[in-house]
């Protein structure tokens, strides 16, 4: 009986650290997209729109590849599809034109913070009951928004890059949102990004297109890698996590990318960032800790 006892709290010790170490590489690699666009856009290499394009499409070829080597087959006719394909596609196009201007932990700030901003402002219109303290706390989030955006001698360069990334967050929070019933995470998500393709054709239709092999080997990355597999690991992940649970390890995106930033790519860290990025993880902490304990009481 002891080794059984044993073996059992092993095994459990084992599968808790595996989705630690799955749950880090996921946001490691959500971050990682700030990072590959900011740089990738920022060197000259590849244009936002060339880059968005290589990007969806190698994630749907390697999603594509992965899925039927599982055996498994595409579902693009499913209900809501279109409606995840062009979140998705809105997203990425929102994302890769934002990083023409914005820093990679900036960006990565305003679109984590219009995604939970978004997604409880649903919630309220879906006639939720949303406590004191869950409202206090988006309140807090949406002030670091603010914060963020406020004008500095750079706004004629930055206020477009914001635009878009308030766009991105958008389409991320509607694609979050669809993603959470996924019956199989992997065949959503390569069957989003195929059909997230069409309506992203009219990016070819700009004139100044251009893309070099470091770009293009940059956006292939973030494509088929951090993008396609991340997205389809995380909905795989999240039942298991919970969405109070999930929420909170989401906090830690912007903080890698904001780290990556200033690391990898030289960014500063201001203290209008700083600021900021305190008020919105503050913010939405506060609003999901409220929800979790109320859920624990129940």
């Amino acid at each position: 009986m002891y080794h059984g006892l044993a073996f059992l709290l092993g095994f459990t010790k084992q599968l808790r650290m595996r989705l630690v170490l799955l749950t880090t590489i996921t946001m490691i690699a959500f971050a990682s997209n700030s990072v590959l666009n900011r740089l990738a856009v920022d060197s000259g290499d590849i244009d936002p729109s060339s880059f968005a394009l290589i990007r969806v499409l190698s994630g749907a070829i390697a999603l594509f590849v992965i899925l039927k080597l599982r055996g498994g087959a595409l579902n693009v006719f499913a209900p809501g599809r279109l409606a995840g394909a062009g979140s998705l596609a809105l997203y990425m196009i929102g994302f890769s034109l934002a990083y023409k201007t914005l820093d990679a932990g900036l960006g990565a700030l305003i679109l984590f913070g219009t995604v939970q901003v978004a997604t409880f402002g649903w919630s309220m219109i879906k006639g939720v009951q949303l406590g004191s303290r869950v409202l206090g706390g988006a309140a807090i989030a949406f002030i670091g928004l603010l914060v963020a955006l406020w004008p500095d001698k750079d706004a004629a360069f930055g206020v477009w890059g914001a635009i878009c990334m308030l766009g991105a967050g958008i389409g991320w929070a509607i694609y979050t949102m669809l993603g959470r019933s996924a019956k199989d995470p992997l065949a959503e998500t390569a069957s989003n990004f195929l059909i997230a393709l069409i309506p992203m054709l009219a990016l070819l239709l700009g004139s100044d297109l251009w893309a070099q092999p470091f770009g293009i080997a940059l956006a292939v990355l973030s494509g088929a890698v951090t993008s396609g597999m991340g997205y389809a690991l995380w909905y795989t992940l999240m039942p298991t996590l919970g969405g109070p649970r999930a929420a909170v390890i989401q906090l830690s995106a912007p903080l890698i990318a904001i780290l990556g930033g200033v690391l990898l790519l030289g960014e500063n860290l201001t203290l209008q960032l700083v600021l900021s990025t305190a008020f919105v993880i503050g913010g939405i902490a506060v609003a999901i800790t409220s929800q979790s304990s109320q859920a624990g009481r129940k």
